[in-house]
């Protein structure tokens, strides 16, 4: 053993000590930083002198050296962290839908004055007044002005709807590209510390950035982390896709054209496919926009359409109190001026397809008469088709109420005459548009020769739009139909400019078949104003009444899901990160007494090198010989 191995021991003391002072001082200076980890100075002793073989000396033991530094460690539980980062995409999820919820509530004002309900109401009640006095010019001017509300509240909303749908496009593209910036932090960080790792170093510093900016990219999108090799890699995957391994990434990109409207869809960079994301703010956005605030325009685009509808066709029968009949109270826009509704769906030039939207049989039917037909009635739908049987026994309403149950994107109801109205609903899939009939086949007679519907009964006389004239496969009785509306009918509905140029143009009556119109005919007024409880089946609801009362429970139960999930979320998150900052971070008072300690530490290693040097120097300088 030296003669100066004291001081060395001294030495290593004042090292450890001065090194677990400026590490308790580097957890005070960090006490307010974001994401940092408390570090503590791992100390051992260090090896004694004599390990036990031949060669060591005949001492009584074995002669310890002193302490030193093995290593400075992060106090950090990563079983804690995996469930922080599982619960922040969640956390981050209803964040988004709680805020974007309300908004859409805020757009259907309800209840209130100004609502679309609250004006459809007042247009009913104008109908109605003016069956009452059927040759008032000053009853005709309410309707006018009534519609005229209306009309602007329908739009209104429909804006409301387009702009929150807008609002979270931006924030998909912008959110898509925080999310590449955060790979790209985190690759580099990747990198960063397997070098230092490499080196024997532990790089807390440079882990706790990673694991920040880790947790940050959950509340964005929902990822799970997996430390394989805990020196080499670091793999993050999103719903199963890998996103991040060590120091290669993977990237998001924005594909124009994919999703209806001509928003842009999220794909893999490297593969072109769609993104898919469960959890996070970008799987809440794209939710939304693709999901909730598509359907409530497809339903207020149901709503105005079937709505468009039915006024115009019971007015078209009327006659003004200018003597004009035959005129549509609105306007309809049709989305392509062809009687049979043929269009060119592939632009190749030739005619593929036919957009038909309505079609009304040609036989009048007795709703609680019994059909006594059997077979089955084949309808398109979300998934391809749903079949819908029918039986001897049942009357003409149970089989339209059949297919409105059935799930078909084709709804039906009897109109004012007692003719069967097959209507296209909008579609759940962004492939197909939205009021086209895309099927119909009847095994049987119901929708042939019963209701007047279809020509031919079977698969050879079924209507099909993936062709053109497939109109021919109707019945030969000429049934009335009507050609598909453009997108958006909540955008662009208006009333009629000739009803705003001669009010006397709105009719009230029918007039006879020689041109009469009788004084106080008022069986247009009447049965248009009837329409409001009249089951007509607007979407999947069967009244007007409703529809409404089902969209405004509807974006209210939404609403407080989104609410009540994110404070449940938000008192997860508070237990644990109280829990995580239990155990990772810095408390004041705790630190300042380890530096105490720690300084009484130095100063009494200090004072042995003092000691040990007046031994040697006592030894070397001051015994004769």
């Amino acid at each position: 053993m030296s003669t100066f191995s004291g001081i060395e021991m001294g030495k290593r003391s004042l090292f450890a000590h001065s090194q677990s002072i400026q590490t308790a001082g580097h957890n005070l200076s960090n006490s307010s930083t974001e994401g940092y980890t408390r570090q503590r100075v791992q100390l051992k002793a260090t090896d004694p002198l004599y390990r036990p073989d031949l060669s060591r000396a005949e001492t009584p033991g074995q002669i310890g050296q002193g302490v030193s530094v093995e290593s400075i460690n992060r106090l950090r539980d990563e079983l804690l962290d995996t469930r922080i980062v599982a619960q922040t995409n969640q956390k981050g999820y209803w964040e988004t839908r709680d805020s974007y919820v309300l908004q859409m509530e805020q757009v259907f004002n309800e209840p209130a004055d100004q609502s679309v309900r609250t004006r459809m109401d007042q247009f009913w009640d104008s109908w109605q007044e003016l069956s009452l006095y059927p040759d008032s010019r000053s009853a005709r001017q309410a309707v006018l002005s009534r519609g005229e509300t209306l009309v602007d509240s329908i739009h209104q909303q429909y804006r409301g709807l387009q702009g929150i749908r807008d609002m979270l496009n931006g924030d998909i593209e912008a959110v898509t590209t925080q999310v590449n910036d955060i790979t790209r932090q985190i690759t580099a960080l990747n990198e960063e510390i397997v070098k230092v790792k490499a080196m024997g170093d532990n790089p807390n510093d440079l882990m706790d950035s990673r694991d920040l900016l880790t947790e940050k990219l959950s509340n964005l999108i929902n990822i799970t982390v997996d430390k394989r090799d805990v020196d080499e890699e670091y793999v993050i995957h999103v719903d199963g896709q890998e996103l991040v391994q060590g120091r290669s990434r993977r990237v998001f990109e924005l594909k124009s054209g994919v999703t209806n409207d001509g928003y842009a869809a999220v794909v893999w960079g490297d593969s072109g496919e769609t993104a898919s994301f469960s959890g996070g703010k970008l799987g809440a956005l794209i939710g939304l926009r693709d999901g909730d605030l598509r359907e409530e325009v497809q339903n207020l685009d149901t709503m105005t359409m079937t709505f468009v509808d039915l006024v115009n066709d019971i007015h078209r029968d009327g006659t003004g109190a200018n003597g004009k009949t035959g005129l549509d109270f609105f306007t309809e826009q049709d989305f392509i001026n062809n009687v049979a509704g043929n269009y060119d769906r592939d632009g190749d030039g030739a005619y593929d397809s036919s957009y038909i939207y309505r079609i009304t049989g040609a036989n009048v039917l007795n709703p609680r008469e019994q059909i006594g037909l059997s077979g089955s009635i084949r309808l398109s739908s979300s998934s391809g088709t749903v079949d819908v049987p029918y039986f001897p026994t049942d009357m003409v309403a149970d089989v339209v109420r059949r297919i409105n149950d059935s799930g078909a994107e084709v709804v039906s109801s009897l109109d004012d005459s007692g003719r069967l109205v097959m209507k296209a609903t909008t579609s759940s899939s962004p492939d197909n548009p939205d009021f086209v009939i895309r099927y119909m086949e009847d095994s049987g007679h119901f929708l042939t020769g019963y209701a007047g519907v279809l020509d031919q009964r079977g698969a050879e006389g079924a209507y099909s739009w993936d062709r053109a004239d497939a109109v021919d496969a109707l019945s030969q009785r000429n049934p009335s139909r009507s050609v598909s509306p453009i997108a958006h009918p909540a955008g662009w509905m208006e009333i009629n400019p000739l009803m705003k140029q001669d009010v006397q143009s709105i009719a009230a009556g029918i007039a006879e078949s020689d041109g009469t119109l009788h004084p106080g005919d008022n069986r247009v007024a009447l049965a248009i104003s009837s329409i409001r409880n009249t089951p007509v089946m607007v979407g999947d609801s069967r009244t007007f009444d409703d529809y409404f009362a089902e969209a405004v429970t509807r974006a209210g139960l939404k609403g407080e899901q989104a609410s009540r999930s994110l404070d449940t979320q938000l008192a997860i998150l508070g237990e644990l990160h109280g829990l995580r900052d239990s155990i990772s971070g810095v408390n004041v008072d705790e630190e300042l007494a380890d530096i105490i300690k720690f300084q009484h530490g130095y100063n009494a290693a200090a004072k042995f090198i003092t000691t040990i040097d007046e031994m040697l120097d006592t030894v070397i300088n001051r015994l004769k010989v």
